[in-house]
């Protein structure tokens, strides 16, 4: 199940890099919402062979994975949007620091789900910790959900300012061009905007699955099922956001709901410690409910203006 896991992956990246984008060129919405479509659909597809394969209970584990990672990384689309405006870069190239940070994102989740999981299965008590932490991240969220960060003021954004030479403009599609300095006239490597994007994009990603694997952690501990749904969820949301970004003013209130996904989350974990496994259909139910209200509520809410949301 591994390797047909790797397959499907590397088979999705290739058609997309090499066939879909083969040339540099802006995702229209409704190429997104096709591939976003596609891409639920292998998804579905591959948790209704482990429901066959692994039982019932894995496979309600997975959905409900795929349903908490899918949401909690719908949050990053918004801070994806404020670097792409930050750095004013054209729609043109979006798609490709999108498709080489999900290679970065499947390396680090891959190092944070061995971490956790080797944690977990030493250390039982760690669980505790991921249950208090979800709780006080849901409870953050829920009063500070309006606030998002300042790109100008990232402290990596100035590190790499400081350290490297930048230039001022894109330079096509390249991450990294060859220029001369203007004080000595000797030739040498600069970093894009594009590159300072990518990175930030990395690091947007790194944070949130400080919150991500945690949360799925507490839904199931099987690596596979925690490491499947997460990357599923990532390459299906990577697909769809140029759709969301054109709309992600009618999503005001789905921080909220996020925040109570994470908060619900943190209060199973400790349900889970002190009386026993709860029911996977539960947390599939009521996860499912908050995420659904969320949007529902989001779109209700802004209807009338197309974005801003009432009063």
């Amino acid at each position: 199940m591994w390797l047909a896991f790797i397959g499907i992956v590397i088979t999705l990246l290739v058609f997309d890099l090499g066939v879909l984008n083969r040339k540099v060129r802006e995702i229209p919405v409704s190429q997104s919402l096709w591939m976003s479509a596609f891409y639920i659909a292998v998804a579905a597809a591959f948790g209704g062979w482990v429901w066959w394969e692994l039982g019932p209970e894995r496979g309600m584990e997975y959905f409900t994975g795929f349903a908490v990672e899918k949401t909690l990384a719908l949050d990053n689309v918004f801070v994806i949007s404020l670097i792409f405006t930050y750095f004013a870069i054209p729609a043109i190239y979006q798609h490709r620091v999108l498709f080489w940070g999900i290679l970065g994102v499947i390396v680090l989740r891959a190092i944070m789900i061995g971490l956790g999981a080797a944690l977990v299965s030493q250390f039982a008590w760690v669980m505790w910790i991921f249950g208090a932490f979800l709780l006080a991240t849901g409870v953050k969220m829920l009063v500070v959900a309006d606030n998002m960060p300042s790109i100008k003021d990232n402290p990596v954004l100035r590190f790499m300012k400081r350290r490297f030479r930048v230039t001022n403009e894109l330079h096509g599609e390249k991450f990294l061009v060859r220029l001369p300095d203007p004080t000595t006239g000797k030739v040498s490597v600069w970093l894009t905007p594009l590159m300072l994007a990518l990175v930030l994009v990395e690091i947007a990603d790194l944070i949130f699955a400080v919150d991500s694997v945690p949360a799925i952690f507490a839904i199931t501990q099987d690596p596979f099922i925690v490491y499947t749904s997460n990357i599923f969820a990532i390459l299906g949301l990577r697909a769809l956001y140029f759709a969301l970004a054109a709309m992600v003013h009618r999503f005001a209130y789905l921080k909220y709901a996020l925040s109570l996904v994470l908060i619900f989350i943190g209060l199973k974990i400790f349900w889970n410690q002190i009386f026993g496994k709860l029911d996977p259909a539960i947390g599939l139910s009521v996860t499912t409910a908050l995420i659904a209200g969320g949007v529902v509520f989001s779109l209700f809410k802004t209807r009338r203006t197309g974005g801003a949301a009432q009063a």
